[in-house]
Formats: structure tokens, sequence, C-alpha cells
């Protein structure tokens, strides 16, 4: 399909420096992206994407970042815009999983995931939408999660703040929409990542997973990339507000 081409295309991808956020990251470039990735840490892993993406043939930048910092996304979006050109689409990626119910957790946990995962889903679509506004074009994905539309008592601050994205994404796409710009969300179930690293690693815990996802396995993170291809692509022209389910049949 022609129309998944992302040529003369810039990305900003958050959180790109593992997993998903790196998937997403290769497969923008193998379509023709210049990509610029960013994390909190992990400057050389950041750089190593950034070398794989060159190779493939586009141009890339490694930034080191904090999303929930309002200066640290300006600072990122400026760095982009000046190495890169004038961004195209924004996948919103940063997240942080830590375990915990409600009445276990303390205050500053819960401010952390809520910081990185859903104020910082917000600050950077205010910073990139306003952009994409002037120019009446773009397109932002958020990585939501299956998390966020079912209560996971194992990781209540994370469901919440998923959830929040998820409302986020229809809200923006409200407000966006008549500039032309499309935002949209993925909700993956449980990806073979760093985070999900404890579930993997473990067969019986692996095994108490899947058997209860239809598909009876985890997704790998270029799946996950396949749908943010197609949600950033001319193919999904007249998809907005909408969150993507990819949880190999989870919540069914």
């Amino acid at each position: 399909m022609k129309n998944l081409s992302l040529q003369r295309k810039v990305a900003l991808i958050t959180g790109g420096r593992t997993g998903i956020g790196r998937a997403i990251a290769l497969a923008f470039a193998e379509e023709g992206a210049d990509v610029a990735i960013c994390g909190r840490t992990g400057k050389d892993e950041l750089e190593r994407v950034a070398e794989k993406i060159c190779k493939l043939g586009r141009r890339a930048l490694a930034i080191t970042a904090d999303v929930s910092c309002k200066a640290d996304v300006e600072n990122m979006v400026a760095k982009t815009v000046a190495e890169l050109g004038d961004m195209d689409i924004l996948v919103n990626n940063a997240a942080v999983l830590i375990p915990g119910n409600l009445f276990e957790i303390e205050e500053e946990v819960w401010d952390q995931v809520m910081d990185i995962n859903l104020k910082g889903c917000f600050i950077c679509s205010q910073t990139v939408g306003r952009m994409m506004m002037e120019r009446k074009k773009g397109c932002i994905i958020n990585i939501a999660s299956s998390a966020g539309l079912y209560g996971c008592p194992e990781v209540n601050a994370y469901s919440v703040s998923k959830a929040g994205v998820i409302m986020l994404t229809r809200v923006l796409s409200r407000t966006l929409g008549s500039y032309n710009v499309r935002v949209n969300a993925i909700a993956p179930g449980y990806v073979m990542t760093k985070m999900s690293e404890e579930v993997w690693i473990d067969p019986q815990a692996l095994k108490e997973r899947t058997t209860k996802i239809a598909m009876r396995r985890m997704a790998q993170p270029s799946e996950i990339a396949n749908v943010a291809l197609f949600l950033s692509s001319d193919a999904s022209s007249y998809i907005t507000g909408h969150t993507i389910l990819a949880d190999g049949g989870f919540l069914a």
C-alpha cells in the first residue's frame, strides 16, 4: 500500500530508547521518515537507536528529556524542528509502570506515574499541537494501554493514567480536527518489552497471562509499531479520536 509511506515526514517519538518506542522509531524510518527520539535516561541507548535509523538512510536525533517538564519538552521540540524540520507526527509513548494498589502506593509514586504518563502526554501534545494547528496538518498518536479500559488492581495508578490518555485523545481530536490534525491512541495488551519482563521470563507467570489472551501469546513490539505506522500514514486519513485495542483478544 503506497499510502503507508512516510517519505519526507518528520516524527518525534517519546520513550524511543527501548520497547514499543524503539520499534515505532525503526518502523517509521523504514517507511522514509526522519525521526527524533527522546528519553529521560540512557543517552547511549538512544544514540544506538539513532545510529540504526541513520543506517536505514534517514536522519535521526537523540534527545535526553523529561516529558513531564515543560522546559525540557519545549527544548526537545525546538531541537527537533531546528535539526529535522517541522514535525508531521508525534508519538507520545513515554511511560512508567509502578506496581501497587491504591492503598499501598505512596503519594509521590502516584504523582510520578501521572506526571510522566498523562501530564507528559498533555505537555507534548500541547507544544507540538500548536505548531500543527498553524500548519493545518499533522498526526498525534498516544500509546495508551488495555489497562486503561479495565480496573487492573496490581497497577492502579498506571490504569488510571492510561484511562486519562484515552480521554485526552478524544478531547484533542475534537479540538484539533478542524485544523486537519488527527489524534488517535493505541491500547496494547501484554507486549514483550522490558516493562513486562518479569512476566515473560517466568514460565509460570507467562502461562497464567497468555491463557487469558485469545491468541495465547504476548505481542512483539513490532506488532504495535505496525498499528502506529497505519495511524500515522495517509491510509488512516479519516480516522481520529479512536483508540485501537491491540491486545490479542485479552479483553474479548
